[in-house]
């Protein structure tokens, strides 16, 4: 397969690697999170190879290979030029554009690197000022990498595990998220220990829907905004998310009329059930959610998931993961009535990702999804996948 290929190149050259993880689209890239001891100025890279094979039902049977390809660059103004609490983060993205949901029909989208469009684009471009209890951020902005989103969730492969159907299913263009962005302020306040309060306004169409290859940032033309809010809650051993947003243009419904109103609600929680004595990094970890969106306007108006995280499963490996997981659709009655469909598409994962080497993850996959795509003369889908990551630092 060509991520061997790939890996095989990648180990004759010596890379410093950079945190073991997930993609950063996964992630939040912001200024806290950079290490002290790499210095003022951050380039990383991660090369992503997947192959996905529907062995059964869906669509019909068949492989497809999957890349992604990240590059982020990050500054500390202060550090280089004196700007108290400022920093600056760039973000390029490349995607084939394969696509594995045209072979299992699924619409939750098995995969959470595939784009559809070959393209290379500039993913992120944003400043972030801090401040006493709090920060700003200017640009463009992947909404994802703070709202809507958990660790313990972050290891699965498929999308629903990182931002919920119920909202990734939105909008003109998608919300703003992988793999298209829009400009975006977003502010976000630490009132207390453990308490996070975000809010944003964010271009109501990310990218131009025409023109899917291009990063294009414009405002007015009627595309409105997004607006979004989020409260993080502490857990003894976890955090609670309570989100809603709400589009101010107009969508067209179901029904064959328009209007306003496109928002919805989530709430989505993680914490550890046990750690392991002699190692607190090591243990189970789960986390469920639960969201709804306006089912005039969306094809699924509920959504609900949950699982179970195991880090350090097995003696002598500290940093696999073993996971299983679950992402429920539910079509909206106003859908049902305008198109033939079943109640709801359910997803299951079941994967293990093993750092093999500093600068390399391997992470088998299985899913078993029942209606894919919510349509029943959809077959119900068996898959298998297996994922390379090659991870390195370029400066820092």
């Amino acid at each position: 397969m060509r991520f061997w290929v790939v890996a095989s190149v990648a180990a004759c050259v010596s890379f410093p690697a950079f945190a073991e993880g997930n993609l950063p689209h996964g992630h939040t890239h912001s200024r806290e999170e950079i290490d002290e001891s790499h210095g003022p100025l951050l380039l990383q890279a991660t090369y992503t190879g997947e192959v996905m094979s529907n062995v059964s039902g869906g669509i019909r049977r068949g492989s497809r290979y999957l890349d992604n390809l990240d590059i982020v660059a990050e500054a500390d103004l202060e550090a280089i030029a004196g700007w108290k609490g400022a920093s600056v983060h760039l973000y390029g993205l490349y995607n084939n554009g394969k696509s594995f949901s045209e072979l299992a029909g699924d619409a939750q989208t098995a995969s959470n690197i595939e784009t559809g469009v070959q393209a290379f684009r500039l993913y992120e471009a944003w400043i972030e000022q801090a401040f006493t209890g709090g920060s700003l951020k200017l640009g463009l902005y992947d909404l994802n990498s703070e709202f809507d989103s958990l660790e313990a969730s972050g290891l699965f492969v498929s999308s629903p595990h990182g931002i919920g159907t119920d909202f990734a299913q939105t909008g003109e263009n998608g919300p703003s998220i992988f793999p298209s962005t829009s400009l975006a302020a977003r502010i976000a306040i630490e009132p207390a220990e453990g308490w996070v309060v975000r809010a944003a306004v964010l271009d109501g169409v990310p990218g131009n829907p025409d023109r899917p290859k291009r990063t294009a940032m414009k405002l007015g033309g009627g595309d409105g905004a997004l607006l979004v809010a989020e409260i993080e809650a502490p857990l003894p051993r976890g955090r609670l998310l309570f989100g809603g947003w709400r589009y101010t243009a107009r969508f067209d419904d179901h029904a064959g009329t328009s209007g306003r109103g496109n928002d919805g609600l989530y709430v989505r929680g993680e914490t550890t059930l046990f750690e392991e004595t002699d190692d607190a990094a090591q243990g189970l970890a789960a986390f469920a959610r639960l969201g709804i969106a306006d089912g005039r306007f969306n094809t699924f108006g509920k959504f609900a998931s949950a699982g179970l995280n195991y880090t350090g499963p097995f003696r002598g490996r500290d940093e696999d993961q073993l996971g299983l997981a679950v992402a429920a659709a539910f079509t909206s009655d106003a859908y049902k009535r305008a198109v033939p469909a079943s109640n709801n598409e359910v997803a299951f994962e079941l994967t293990y990702r093993a750092p093999v080497a500093s600068w390399l993850s391997l992470q088998p996959s299985a899913h078993y999804i029942i209606n894919p795509g919510a349509d029943p003369t959809v077959r119900n889908a068996l898959a298998f996948g297996l994922r390379a990551e090659i991870s390195f630092n370029i400066l820092g």
